[in-house]
């Protein structure tokens, strides 16, 4: 079976990386991948989003119609791919910068303060990861340990020294959900 996801954004809030790092979580754990980037030439504030399948058999196709999750961080990635969500689907929104409103009632809303947490480790630049974080605890496919292991391997060697915060980033993100249960 496959699932769909979509992670948006604005440049520079680090949606790649996020689909990267959720890529190679997935491959990590043996399963089929593709990632797809898309963004518009103006870059940096301008929008950005990419889609992640990933299957336990061959990926049938890279770009979907609908998704069976979509992770925003912004309010206008909210108000374009709210309506790309399946029904039935999740949207996981930044509620930092996202206006808390439904405005469909066939598929489930997850909001959680993405930017403050962030913010609460000294910088928004995590944001991204904390976005992972809350995914893992909203989607069962995604294991926060294998998102550790992805977050690792984008980083790389060099830039081993961003993992602990990284890594605390992805745990309070994990956090955010069980706080509020």
């Amino acid at each position: 079976m496959e699932t769909n996801f979509i992670i948006a954004g604005f440049g520079g809030q680090g949606v790649l990386l996020a689909g990267t790092v959720l890529a190679n979580a997935f491959m990590l754990q043996g399963k089929n991948v593709t990632w797809y980037p898309c963004y518009g030439a103006e870059m940096r504030g301008g929008t950005v989003n990419c889609e992640i399948v990933v299957s336990d058999t061959e990926v049938s196709s890279v770009h979907k119609q609908d998704t069976d999750y979509a992770l925003v961080l912004n309010q206008q990635s909210f108000d374009r791919f709210v309506q790309r969500v399946k029904k039935g689907g999740t949207i996981i929104a930044n509620s930092t910068l996202v206006e808390k409103t439904k405005p469909r009632y066939d598929i489930h809303y997850v909001f959680a303060p993405m930017g403050e947490i962030a913010n609460s480790l000294g910088t928004s630049k995590v944001t991204n990861v904390v976005s992972l974080g809350v995914l893992s605890s909203a989607c069962e496919i995604v294991s926060k340990e294998f998102l550790a292991k992805g977050v690792e391997k984008v980083l790389g060697e060099k830039k081993r020294d961003l993992l602990p915060l990284n890594n605390k980033a992805l745990a309070l993100g994990a956090e955010a959900l069980l706080q509020k249960a």
